[in-house]
């Protein structure tokens, strides 16, 4: 797995566009107090639950694989061009 150049900022943006996703669907409302590895897990879950994304095998589940892989999800809906990229 190959750390992205701005995964940290991208996270934090896959975690709000997750929120958002979640909210949209209506199964979701994080309240504030939710820790960013709550949401992780849960946009992940989701996620994969919708076939937005495809599942890792549960025995390579963890925080830091969830966070990448919601770090190339949302990578992936940038223009070519977003500063993220580069």
């Amino acid at each position: 797995m190959k750390k992205l150049k701005h995964e940290k900022e991208l996270v934090k943006e896959a975690i709000l566009a997750g929120e958002k996703y979640g909210r949209e669907r209506g199964v979701v409302e994080f309240e504030p107090t939710d820790s960013a590895h709550e949401k992780i897990e849960y946009i992940y879950r989701l996620l994969v639950h919708d076939k937005v994304i495809s599942p890792m095998p549960e025995d390579q589940v963890s925080q830091k694989t969830m966070r990448h892989r919601l770090a190339m999800w949302y990578a992936h809906q940038l223009p070519k061009d977003h500063p993220l990229l580069k």
